[in-house]
């Protein structure tokens, strides 16, 4: 068969419940929705680590982070791990990004010019790793690129906040940046045969909370109309020391973020600027679509979008990330679409990995699974040839000290996720949460020490320490009986 153009799309920090067909009532976001529509929405699609360079390390690969070696923001990929992206540029595509990559440390303390590389497969590399006040590394494309158009990033506060600003307007924003460089691609291979994939890693809706005037003034207009963050005051009592340290300060650092200390249009307007960078997000993706289309080359382009993990977004209490695994945290959305081929106008329950996606995607170009991968490919799922509903009986995801924290013990911390239950257990510490998810979805009363639910701890115990089995290195493979 011919091999399927991709278009990958990999956001950072973006929740599942931030897109119209995920349940969100106020984003605009058609591009995205009209993607689920044609193709197949994941609702219970789960990252391997609530952080950035374990989680996409972990993707990029089809393996466990505690597999590649970046267990840890901080931390940098083994060089001998071979990413799916050089697996395809073996096959002859034409690999290109735009955005982030960050499976290496990208502190500007330790890396001044660009994020170093492995042997990623990428032919065209355009690196920006993140959009600030200041242009960190000499090797930021974005930021050299802003600056030839006489533009600089610019932070105007919002009336009354603390974390949310106005930014720079689309036209110069990463996001659109990012896109730019995917619809060059596009274009380019309008006239030829050869296969190609592009990701496009955007920052957003990565913290600082900001966005263009354009898409944050309409939810400014209607603030008091957007919900509070899902917190039930006194629930944190019966969870892990990690959670009521995170209540505190996000990342642990006292006062950052701190969930009582900020008011009720703080939480409000933080949920406006994200989801307006969500918006941003949706209408440039149209664009890459809408190129797609012009070029003649949609049906034969796989779409994947997804991000590379979550945002607390103040839910049970705390900002941004760090070791938890609430749903908001560990299970971003995942959408997969290509007309005539993927199924259509689809959503599916499976319980499914974001280690899946490396072993889809070579198999949806023909290829053999790399012998290392320790993913499941979902493409009979995406293609009928198997239920849709019905892929593993669980999920997992850990979190080896992913963010050092500042004024903490490290947190070594493990989940795993059936049907109906979830269980994290924190390591060393004695402490644990477990949650009965068709009871309590919003994951409120923790169950892990009641004595009525003492027989499904144990068996989600079980589980776990199976799946801690399971996820040891297949590599290197056996070449003989002895």
């Amino acid at each position: 068969m011919n091999k399927p153009n991709i278009l990958w799309i990999c956001t950072d920090q973006q929740r599942f419940d931030t897109l119209g067909c995920y349940g969100n009532p106020f984003v605009t976001t058609p591009h995205l929705d009209g993607l689920a529509a044609g193709g197949v929405q994941f609702d219970a699609a789960y990252c391997q680590n609530p952080v950035c360079t374990p989680s996409r390390s972990s993707f990029l690969t089809g393996r466990y982070p505690r597999t590649t070696g970046a267990r840890e923001n901080g931390q940098a990929i083994n060089p001998t791990e071979v990413l799916v992206t050089r697996l395809l540029a073996d096959a002859g595509y034409d690999c290109g990004l735009a955005g982030k990559l960050h499976i290496h440390p990208c502190n500007p303390e330790v890396c001044t010019d660009r994020e170093p590389r492995i042997d990623d497969g990428y032919r065209e590399f355009h690196w920006s790793h993140h959009h600030s006040t200041t242009l960190d590394w000499s090797g930021d494309d974005y930021a050299r690129w802003l600056t030839g158009q006489g533009q600089a990033i610019v932070h105007e506060p919002v009336e009354g906040s603390q974390e949310v600003c106005f930014t720079v307007d689309e036209e110069y924003h990463q996001t659109t940046w990012c896109i730019d460089r995917a619809i060059d691609m596009i274009e380019r291979h309008a006239d030829d045969d050869q296969p190609w994939l592009f990701s496009v890693n955007t920052f957003d809706p990565h913290h600082g909370f900001d966005a263009p005037r354009k898409y944050l003034q309409p939810y400014l207009d209607r603030l008091d109309d957007i919900s509070l963050p899902a917190y039930t005051p006194g629930e944190l009592d019966a969870k892990p020391f990690f959670h009521r340290v995170s209540h505190e300060g996000a990342y642990g650092c006292p006062g950052v973020m701190a969930y009582d200390a900020m008011s009720d249009r703080e939480h409000r307007l933080i949920r406006a600027a994200y989801w307006a960078m969500c918006d941003l997000i949706d209408a440039q993706v149209g664009r890459a679509i809408a190129a797609l289309d012009r070029t003649g080359q949609r049906d034969d382009t796989i779409v994947i979008f997804h991000a590379d993990h979550g945002e607390l977004l103040g839910d049970h209490g705390m900002y941004l990330k760090g070791p938890v695994f609430y749903e908001p945290a560990v299970r971003p959305p995942l959408i997969m679409n290509m007309p005539g081929t993927i199924v259509a106008g689809e959503r599916s329950r499976a319980l499914v990995e974001f280690v899946d996606i490396a072993p889809t995607l070579l198999t949806a170009a023909g290829l053999d699974v790399h012998p290392g991968m320790q993913g499941k490919s979902l493409w009979p799922l995406l293609t009928g040839q198997a239920d849709l509903h019905t892929h593993r009986a669980s999920v997992y995801s850990e979190s080896y000290n992913s963010i050092p924290r500042r004024h903490t013990a490290p947190a070594y911390a493990t989940m795993v996720r059936t049907e109906r239950y979830k269980l994290t257990c924190y390591h060393g510490r004695g402490e644990g949460e477990l949650y009965d998810l068709s009871d309590d979805p919003g994951e409120v009363t923790n169950l892990w020490a009641s004595p009525a639910h003492r027989d499904v701890r144990e068996a989600m115990m079980l589980t776990l320490a199976d799946r801690l089995a399971f996820t040891m290195d297949p590599l290197p493979e056996r070449l003989s009986s002895w």
